[in-house]
């Protein structure tokens, strides 16, 4: 839909009624009464804004409800006090409105965009998402955060007027371009789902995103590193003395020691977190103010123009932030417990995928149906990306489940 067909659209009758919001926001802020609209036209609430809205159709949908079985770092079975994909989203979440209100940006669209921007990710996490991507590279391919997108626009089915949840263009925006502008490469060409949405409304993929969804892109930083140390901790994949070799970490279990001399271990885990969070956002506060005090945005217009980022970590915090991943990559991410994981997802998903691919009538009757209706039976590359669907809005447990069926001889005679 075009953008000026969009705008006309939002001047309706329900314009006066939503035309409001909770807080006062900055020039650069993005305001739901200016919202460029929606792919399908329809009256906006009486009572909620459309950024509000978005997020509530957002908490609401399938997708996200499974996001409580899936992977962050250990798989579901592993225990029950680790991050899944769903607390980590509600803590990226958490740090995104607190980010948001402090720089007057709205924090109902950086919410929608921080609960919205891992629905698309596999069963297993990146380990899953790999070997998707393996299987799917003959048909057009696979990213978590296009699946994401289409998950938004075409999977969830909740309305009869339209596939997906209708989300607002701005919305849209920051699932799509929340860390960056959209590049192909040279004889590349765009993500599938993107590439269908881009003939419906231009998301302007050569420019920034908003504030708001950039202040969900950090807020997913800050949270999974900090998540993923506490995580590790409780796992025993290093201890906390090994932590204090790290720069951003020393000064802090530094001043929780000197701060509570007698607490335990277990209390010094728990207060270091909490200041490496409060020391993050602090840093991303005064960096973003200090490129806002550079650029003077009057709209957000300029921040999308800005050349760069506008929310940001200050050089010195992203060396120190970029030395803690390299921590966590060795010691967590690539740990042998995490490894022979990998084992079992490199016969999961690749199994799974290529007997769908060959007998589709293994899957249940709706998913049959979607492969007919797109043509499928004639159409490897349709019939690829419904079985890719289904394979990645798989928990984890559902796919372990799905792969003993089909090749334990003996799971149903236990």
């Amino acid at each position: 839909m075009a953008e000026a067909e969009k705008t006309e659209q939002n001047t309706g009758t329900n314009e006066a009624e939503y035309n409001y919001c909770a807080l006062p926001m900055a020039a650069y802020a993005c305001r739901p009464d200016q919202s460029k609209g929606r792919i399908y036209e329809e009256n906006e609430s009486a009572t909620r804004t459309p950024f509000q809205r978005d997020r509530d159709r957002i908490i609401h949908a399938s997708a996200f409800r499974r996001l409580k079985y899936k992977t962050q770092v250990f798989v579901y079975h592993e225990g029950d006090h680790y991050r899944t994909r769903l607390s980590h989203t509600l803590e990226v979440s958490q740090i995104a409105r607190s980010i948001a209100r402090a720089l007057m940006v709205n924090e109902d669209l950086a919410e929608a965009v921080a609960l919205a921007h891992d629905l698309g990710h596999t069963p297993f996490a990146h380990i899953g998402e790999e070997h998707l991507q393996t299987c799917m590279e003959p048909y057009d391919g696979f990213e978590h955060n296009d699946q994401s997108l289409r998950i938004l626009t075409k999977l969830e089915r909740k309305y009869p007027g339209w596939p997906g949840l209708n989300m607002t263009w701005e919305t849209l925006e920051g699932v799509v371009k929340h860390n960056g502008p959209v590049t192909v490469k040279a004889g590349g060409k765009l993500p599938t789902t993107l590439k269908d949405i881009q003939t419906m409304t231009d998301l302007r993929l050569d420019t920034y995103a908003s504030m708001e969804a950039q202040v969900a892109a950090i807020a997913d930083d800050i949270a999974y590193n900090n998540h993923d140390v506490e995580d590790g901790l409780r796992a025993g994949m290093f201890r906390l003395e090994e932590l204090d070799e790290l720069a951003l970490m020393k000064p802090i279990i530094a001043q929780v020691k000197k701060d509570w001399p007698d607490i335990s271990e277990h209390y010094i885990i728990q207060e270091t977190i909490r200041e490496m969070i409060g020391t993050m956002v602090t840093d991303v506060l005064e960096e973003t103010k200090r490129r806002l005090d550079a650029l003077d945005p009057k709209n957000v217009e300029d921040i999308r123009k800005a050349g760069q980022q506008t929310v940001a970590f200050s050089s010195d915090m992203f060396t120190k932030v970029e030395e803690l991943r390299a921590f966590l990559m060795k010691r967590m991410y690539r740990h042998y417990t995490v490894n022979r994981i990998w084992i079992k997802v490199e016969r999961i998903i690749p199994e799974l995928f290529n007997t769908f691919m060959k007998h589709y009538k293994l899957l249940p009757d709706h998913w049959q149906i979607r492969v007919e209706e797109a043509g499928g039976l004639i159409d490897n590359v349709a019939q690829a990306r419904i079985v890719c669907d289904y394979i990645a809005g798989m928990t984890d447990r559902y796919a372990i489940r799905e792969h003993e069926k089909l090749f334990d001889l003996y799971w149903d005679l236990r």
